[in-house]
């Protein structure tokens, strides 16, 4: 169990920008690993109204549940790692493993035997050291949608954000408002229905 404050900076990307930027960083498809984000949460979205978040990520052959809630600057990760057998209970049966998020959610009263598995979402993603951060470069696809995204992992908010602006200026991206991966998950989701 592993918590962190993470602090990141996000950008819609279209096609062609995200395939002018995996060039311009010189990023090929050995490159690129693919993971599986699998949401939860309840049918009032008890999670979602907390402004919190809890997905099980798939990622080569290891299983790590994450609980995201609001932190005073970031997001609060609280990370467990699952064994294959404990992400397979939780998706197909909603039992989320004993541990550190399970106690946590207990404590902010989200009701447990509630949470259910809502799907997934796949994302092609590479990643680069840049400028003392992490510069990634996702290609998602959920719900017969596809998108792709910039994303910029720093240590601090305020050079953060200036060194994430002056990388999209600087390649002529626009500045586009950007949700995160789970609030487009549900859109998409209930633009279906």
């Amino acid at each position: 169990m592993s918590q962190n404050i993470e602090i990141e900076f996000k950008n819609m990307l279209t096609k062609a920008e995200y395939e002018n930027l995996l060039k311009e960083f010189n990023l090929d498809n050995q490159q690129i690993i693919t993971q599986e984000n699998h949401y939860f949460d309840t049918p009032s979205f008890s999670l979602k109204e907390a402004a919190s978040a809890l997905r099980i990520r798939k990622k080569k052959n290891t299983y790590e549940m994450t609980l995201k809630q609001p932190a005073e600057v970031g997001l609060l990760e609280t990370n467990q790692t699952l064994t294959e057998e404990e992400a397979y209970h939780a998706i197909h049966y909603g039992k989320l493993p004993f541990g550190k998020i399970k106690d946590i959610l207990k404590e902010s009263g989200i009701p447990i035997s509630e949470i259910e598995y809502f799907g997934s979402l796949v994302t092609n993603r590479a990643e680069i050291e840049y400028k003392n951060g992490l510069l990634v470069f996702d290609h998602s696809i959920y719900l017969q949608h596809e998108d792709y995204e910039l994303e910029f992992e720093a240590e601090n908010y305020a050079d953060g954000k200036q060194i994430f602006q002056e990388l999209l200026h600087y390649y002529r991206v626009p500045e586009r408002k950007t949700e995160n991966k789970i609030r487009r998950f549900y859109r998409q989701k209930y633009a279906n229905q």
